[in-house]
């Protein structure tokens, strides 16, 4: 009887990941993050196609969030999360507006879902925290990688080192990437976004929504890497940056000082004091499709 491999490991504790993944900032760059994606052709179509990120954003984002933190702070719960994920997308497919045929797990197209999550996560830094030393951004792609496996994208799939990464990375941008209908949702300032599922915020939501849309898309675009929104075709005027440069330096200098319960995301929070006390983390509820 063939033996099952053993499940590949998340990155390890004390790692760039472990540090970095559950930390509030991260929250951020996940706009910007899903931007670079869905600018793919196939994905952008596959997220128009199948995704409910225009009537359940709120629901979307928490599981989608659930899930990235599995893949980092989950123990043995981050391979059962990435085969829970690919279990979900065997169904997405279809057509791009391009007339060709996509399915979410060609390895090509579900390898940049995962790798845009470094350059962005990489360019975010240079805002709200210190940039990473060339030590440490090594560091940080070689556990990108390993959730990349946790995700089931084999090595063939993704450039092994960060000198690979980027001619990879601009080739994906001068040959693939580009504006569609979901990049320019995403981006407008005056996206129509429904009410989170929760009284009071229904009942201010009028009031709330435009402040909401209008950061969301700022910072969608202001986190962009400058050469992956000239390859997208979005504007970023020299007054944006500096409004970004400014709000970036109280959020640089508090969050480094808050206590860890502030800092750090609640399943985070748990894995990092069940790391130090010598425990395993109890494994988290996976999100629902």
């Amino acid at each position: 009887m063939k033996q099952h491999e053993p499940d590949p490991p998340p990155p390890p504790p004390g790692g760039v990941l472990w540090d970095t993944a559950g930390d509030v900032r991260s929250l951020l760059a996940l706009p910007a993050a899903f931007v670079l994606q869905v600018a793919h052709p196939a994905v952008g179509a596959g997220v128009d196609d199948h995704s409910v990120f225009r009537t359940d954003p709120w629901g979307r984002g928490a599981r989608s969030l659930t899930s990235v933190l599995l893949w980092v702070y989950g123990g043995e719960a981050a391979a059962e999360e990435g085969r829970r994920l690919r279990r979900l997308h065997r169904t997405i497919q279809g057509t791009d507006p391009h007339g060709r045929r996509y399915h979410a797990l060609t390895p090509a197209y579900y390898a940049w879902v995962h790798a845009t999550g470094y350059p962005v996560a990489r360019y975010a830094r240079r805002y709200f925290a210190r940039p990473f030393t060339p030590a440490e951004d090594e560091r940080f792609y070689a556990e990108w990688l390993r959730v990349g496996r946790i995700l089931g994208i084999h090595d063939r799939d993704m450039p092994r080192t960060v000198e690979e990464f980027w001619p990879y990375y601009r080739t994906m941008l001068s040959q693939e990437i580009g504006r569609n209908t979901v990049v320019d949702e995403l981006t407008a300032p005056d996206r129509d976004v429904p009410a989170p599922d929760h009284a009071v915020l229904r009942l201010l939501w009028p009031v709330l929504r435009p402040a909401l849309t209008r950061a969301m898309a700022f910072l969608s675009v202001g986190l962009l890497p400058p050469e992956a929104r000239e390859a997208i075709g979005l504007t970023w005027t020299p007054r944006q940056e500096r409004r970004l440069r400014r709000i970036a330096v109280p959020v640089r200098w508090i969050v480094p000082r808050l206590p860890e319960r502030l800092r750090y995301l609640p399943l985070a929070r748990r894995a990092r004091d069940a790391h130090r006390r010598g425990r395993f983390l109890s494994a988290p509820r996976a999100p629902g499709a």
